[in-house]
């Protein structure tokens, strides 16, 4: 199985109404890193971040001078923004229910519509997923920066491949080893992943070159705000495809699997929409995309909270700036 179709499937089996499940995000701090595969278990603060929002908050707006008491006028809640740009992410963050506007003599004040909880996913565990060990690419290198930065409670290697003593050798000792079958959806833990500490300071890796490796230090405060973005990140993402292709051999419904995935019988697999589906694929056959409610099913199988109420106390006409 191809590393799409494989991650997508371990997504579906990692998945449950006790954590959320998201893959390909951000994972570093100064560098450029996209992890597979993101687990997030909720923490005590959980059930009061699903009231306000089913989509990301950014990290600009929950650090915004603005808090959940008297409104504020909204040219002081960016004050180094130009007024355009303060706008815009007012108007972002009354769009997904984390603001609120009001009118006070003559003048438009924002409040938040709910206190930000502190503590509201508890851990996080980065997952990359390489089904063929024999082509390891950036492998070891990926796994020594996430265990160098700490940002994740555990990073864990998981592949479909046998996993002999040299592929250990190659494998930062931190980093836990699963070997999945998505045929069967059978796990099995060959090691354990050592637990990192996110709450120190870590070593974010930009680059690697022959005889030279650049890095930049980070403070335990900027580990704490990179994994808030990266929760809200996963959080609000998910691991589904935005669509599914529109072509006759496209069979998502199929009652061996548990989810909707982009299974083409043509292929007898499952096919990463973006690269490999459309015209010039010699088993395309045009079709309507199958129906398919990735909102819906989402909710049913996570902790995600698909479209809450909130807070808001919308006033109206006051939905966009004039």
């Amino acid at each position: 199985m191809r590393e799409y179709g494989f991650e997508l499937a371990l997504c579906a089996a990692l998945e449950s109404d006790e954590r959320v499940v998201s893959r390909q995000l951000g994972a570093s701090i100064h560098g450029r890193r996209i992890i597979d595969t993101v687990v997030l278990e909720p923490g005590p603060g959980f059930d009061q971040r699903t009231t306000i929002t089913d989509r990301t908050i950014p990290d600009r707006l929950i650090e915004a001078d603005v808090g959940v008491g008297q409104a504020r006028d909204w040219r002081r809640v960016f004050p180094d923004l130009r007024p355009e740009r303060a706008r815009s992410r007012i108007d972002r963050g009354v769009e997904i229910g984390f603001f609120e506007r009001e009118r006070r003599g003559g003048t438009l004040r924002v409040r938040q519509t709910a206190r930000y909880p502190g503590a509201w996913f508890d851990r996080l565990v980065g997952i990359e997923n390489k089904p063929d060990l024999d082509r390891p690419g950036e492998l070891q290198r990926q796994l020594r920066q996430d265990v160098a930065l700490g940002l994740f409670d555990e990073v864990i290697l998981a592949t479909a491949s046998y996993v002999t003593g040299a592929h250990r050798n190659r494998i930062p000792d931190p980093v836990g080893i699963w070997r999945f079958d998505p045929e069967r959806n059978e796990r099995e833990v060959i090691r354990e992943p050592t637990p990192l500490d996110p709450s120190a300071g870590g070593i974010d890796i930009i680059a690697e070159r022959p005889g030279r490796t650049e890095i930049r230090t980070v403070d335990p405060e900027a580990k704490r705000r990179a994994r808030r973005r990266l929760a809200e990140r996963a959080y609000g993402k998910g691991w589904r495809p935005a669509e599914l292709p529109a072509c006759a051999n496209c069979d998502p419904d199929d009652d061996s699997r548990d989810a909707t995935v982009p299974y083409c019988t043509y292929h007898d697999r499952i096919v990463e929409p973006a690269a490999e589906c459309g015209p010039e694929c010699p088993g395309h056959g045009s079709a309507e995309p199958p129906a398919f409610d990735r909102m819906t099913e989402r909710a049913e199988h996570s902790a995600w909270v698909r479209d809450p109420k909130g807070h808001q106390r919308r006033q109206a006409g006051l939905d966009r700036f004039g």
